[in-house]
């Protein structure tokens, strides 16, 4: 997958409609999948996730090969989601809509469901970049060498990352056990 991606990325980049058809179709769902774990919206992820589209056509040319494309991706959706948040001025909001959307739907869920739910909570509590390190490393199951790169920074920061989402993730099950 990653060389067909890396080849339609190159003939897209030269201006091959079809190859730049082809990325859009088989990296539209990890672009919003991504965007709604980063946003916690269905509406938000759709608007970022076309908007990523947009932008990829517009930087396909941009894109040299220096990293896998999916790499490069995450960073246009990261950013997009960056941007969104900004321009919405709309953390708090998205913060409450996501928790009563997690209320809403766990009354029937299993045991496992809801400590992935929990998981999706408390990582809303963490800062934002220890946040989107957690989501890439653990949702999208990037390597940490990737992460890395997406994200702007080195590896051994990545892992110092999750050794603190880790510690606090730990903190905060510690506190809800005691007030359950």
């Amino acid at each position: 997958m990653r060389a067909m991606d890396e080849a339609l990325a190159a003939q897209a980049s030269k201006g091959d409609k079809s190859a730049l058809q082809n990325l859009l179709e088989r990296h539209y769902e990890t672009a919003f999948r991504f965007a709604y774990r980063m946003l916690g919206s269905r509406p938000d992820a759709q608007d970022v996730a076309q908007d990523v589209c947009m932008r990829l056509v517009a930087r396909i040319a941009s894109f040299r090969g220096d990293s896998r494309f999916s790499t490069w991706l995450y960073q246009m959706v990261l950013n997009a989601c960056r941007d969104h948040r900004r321009r919405q001025g709309r953390v708090q909001q998205m913060e409450t809509g996501y928790a009563a959307f997690q209320a809403d739907d766990a009354a029937d869920w299993a045991d496992s469901d809801r400590k992935v739910r929990w998981l999706y909570l408390a990582l809303d509590r963490l800062k934002p970049d220890l946040k989107e390190t957690a989501l890439l490393i653990l949702a999208e199951e990037v390597t940490q060498e990737d992460a890395a790169q997406v994200l702007g920074i080195s590896a051994g920061t990545v892992a110092w990352r999750m050794s603190e989402v880790k510690k606090r993730l730990r903190a905060m099950a510690e506190h809800d056990d005691e007030r359950a």
